[in-house]
């Protein structure tokens, strides 16, 4: 019998990771790192597929299952990337885009307003306007990537999405997301918003899986391709492509998986540092906490179910900020990430070590000296003259200053940065720890030439913020630990109960705590430290997270394999589709089931419930076997909400809840010749 491996890939921000498991003993036999290649992904999944597989001994027609995390849906919410969409808001009026976030989320982008919707009982409040919605989509489709639909009540009654969805499709080719496939819940505004930003990633996601999937084909892989969702569960590669707002988290879900799976800790706070995020969630009894009002990324709500995790913009490579206001001056960390000087001179050597030479040899420090700009390659639609201008000038990686010749480009080029056309690459925190000698790998030389130049900038006092750069180097990393012991601290607070009425961003930063954890001794004594041990995860949690532990005063666990719990976790993952429907009571002896298809009456409430529940279930296991599961199993709630009138219970509503889950189909292995 041919033995069974199976491949989990994790593409971040910075690195596309991968690792070989051996299904029969349950351990990893092969793993490595590349860099993710943002302009083609399909480079970054090769290098780190190949040399796993290559590490690992396995030959590619060995491989049962091929599993892929990612964080890249989540970084382009956290830096405010993404494609160009169009909201089309059915049975709703302007004042709505004002809540749930939805007028930040869209940032600009063109909304529609149509009459339509239903009402809460599932029927039509207004006739949907069709040829005002192909007058406008018409025009619209050339200059948008995709578009959200989302109805009044849609959850109640879908018709009126499916109608447009249909139009839509016919019109403009072009992708759709509806909201009323994405979530159950009522709140229109939020999930329009969940629609939006899934129209936003739609291309992120696609380019990615097919860079995948175009490389397993090219070496010889046939298993099926699976995607890690929010909640840590698997989906088919089919479906992420079409929901890939359910990727949000995926990294981070993957990770906590991945850190039970490594350390067989029941109880910790599990910390991921990645090159653009920190994210921290709570492991309890042996399972990641879900989120209960939705999966929060970027400070966007949404209605994605996803693991309880706090995303913070700190990473590896984030950008280092001089505070200097004031007269002591200061540092700040991320939240955007930058490509670290370092990095860049792997690259392209020449050019900015000359560049840095040439801002060293000058008397006065310049506000772009040791930054850079890379163009990344995406659609460069719907640009102003200026910005699009500056884009033209900028056709190779290049020194900042070199592609701003004016004050005014300035704003352009933040523009452009976060359409995501082009990165800025400066000193970051990996910079530093090149300097420091806890990292290894990238320029040496080019990280000290970087933070010697930042070094010179002045504080309000008109002083050099740092004497010699290892001074400067050592100050971000303690400005790193001291950010991260805040993430640590706020998520701690939020899942403690007893500190339910204050918020966790204030208790992290309480003076009384920061005595606490320095064990101060005075009038008063006080003693505080973090009561679960701390997972840290990621490629330089080692770098980083001792000087956390011990700031803490809890135990830092390190596994072995840190780097690349994400596509550990990735799959030792289950398969798990879930799905609600409604039955309501609009008058005595009428029950309605709302169902996918339509409304659907019956004279008594059990045969409503149990209608839906089959309904449920047909469709829960549909969806589970489209998202690639076998060996199903079906579990049902209800949830009837009833008040007593006159001494008798009175049917208002109830939910009904189908989850289906099983374990991902595995391509069955080739029994040996010779055997």
């Amino acid at each position: 019998m041919a033995m069974t491996f199976f491949l989990g890939v994790d593409t971040g921000g910075t690195y596309t990771d991968a690792v070989v498991l051996d299904a029969a003993s349950d351990r990893v036999i092969g793993s490595a790192k590349s860099l993710t290649t943002r302009a083609d992904l399909a480079l970054g999944v090769g290098g780190a597929v190949d040399a796993a597989l290559a590490a690992a001994g396995v030959a590619p027609g060995d491989v049962a299952m091929v599993s892929l995390s990612t964080t890249l849906a989540t970084n382009a919410l956290v830096e405010g990337q993404g494609g160009r969409v169009a909201l089309i808001f059915i049975g709703f009026d302007a004042a709505d885009l004002a809540r749930g976030g939805l007028t930040e989320a869209l940032a600009g982008d063109p909304v529609i307003l149509l009459a339509g919707g239903h009402s809460h009982a599932g029927t039509e409040a207004a006739t949907l306007d069709l040829p005002r919605l192909e007058a406008e989509v018409t025009q619209l489709g050339p200059l948008v990537m995709g578009f959200a639909v989302a109805a009044r009540f849609a959850t109640r009654n879908p018709a009126h999405e499916v109608a447009a969805r249909d139009l839509i499709r016919r019109v403009t080719g072009r992708p759709v997301t509806c909201s009323h496939e994405l979530s159950a819940n009522l709140n229109g505004p939020k999930r329009a918003l969940t629609a939006v930003l899934n129209a936003r990633l739609i291309g992120m996601i696609d380019r990615l899986v097919t860079a995948c999937e175009g490389h397993l084909a090219a070496i010889g892989i046939t298993a099926p391709l699976m995607v890690v969702r929010g909640d840590g569960a698997l989906i088919s590669a089919a479906m992420a492509r079409e929901r890939p707002i359910e990727t949000i988290l995926s990294g981070p879900a993957a990770s906590i998986v991945g850190a039970r799976w490594l350390t067989g800790v029941a109880d910790a706070l599990v910390s991921d540092i990645g090159g653009t995020t920190t994210d921290v969630a709570l492991l309890k009894d042996g399972l990641p906490e879900i989120d209960p009002a939705g999966a929060r990324v970027g400070g966007f709500r949404t209605m994605v179910e996803a693991v309880a995790m706090r995303t913070t913009g700190l990473g590896g490579d984030s950008e280092v900020h001089l505070l200097t206001a004031g007269l002591q001056g200061g540092l700040r960390l991320g939240p955007r990430r930058l490509i670290p000087v370092s990095l860049l001179a792997m690259d392209h050597g020449p050019m900015v070590h000359a560049a840095l030479d040439r801002a060293l040899a000058a008397e006065v420090a310049g506000d772009l000296d040791g930054r850079f700009v890379v163009p990344l390659f995406g659609g460069p639609g719907g640009l102003a003259p200026r910005e699009a201008a500056l884009l033209d000038r900028i056709t190779q990686p290049m020194p900042l200053a070199t592609a701003i010749t004016s004050r005014l480009e300035v704003a352009a080029m933040e523009r452009l940065v976060a359409r995501g056309l082009v990165m800025l690459s400066g000193v970051t925190p990996s910079d530093a720890s090149h300097l420091l000698g806890r990292q290894a790998g990238w320029d040496g030389l080019a990280a000290e030439k970087a933070l010697r130049l930042l070094g010179r900038r002045r504080t309000g006092k008109g002083e050099r913020f740092a004497p010699d750069p290892v001074v400067l180097a050592q100050a971000i990393t303690d400005q790193l630990t001291t950010q991260t012991a805040d993430c640590l601290l706020e998520a701690a607070f939020a899942e403690d109960p007893d500190f339910a009425q204050e918020t966790p961003e204030a208790l992290a930063r309480h003076p009384l705590l920061l005595a606490g954890l320095r064990g101060h001794r005075g009038v008063v004594e006080l003693t505080a430290r973090l009561g679960v041990p701390v997972i840290g995860l990621g490629a330089s949690a080692a770098a980083y997270y001792p000087a956390v532990g011990a700031k803490l005063g809890c135990r830092m666990i390190l596994p072995e394999h840190a780097g690349v719990a994400n596509a550990i976790g990735a799959v030792v993952g289950q398969v798990t589709q879930r799905v609600s429907g409604l039955v309501s009571s609009p008058g005595e002896g009428r029950f309605v089931a709302h169902l996918p298809d339509g409304l659907q009456t019956f004279t008594s409430r059990d045969a409503a419930l149990a209608a839906t529940e089959a309904t449920l279930c047909r469709e829960a296991e549909f969806r589970a076997r489209n998202a690639g599961a076998e060996d199903l199993h079906l579990t049902t709630q209800r949830d009837i909400r009833e008040a007593e009138v006159e001494g008798r219970p009175m049917f208002i509503e109830a939910t009904v809840t189908v989850t289906a889950s099983g374990r991902p189909r595995v391509a069955h292995a080739v029994a040996d010749e010779s055997a």
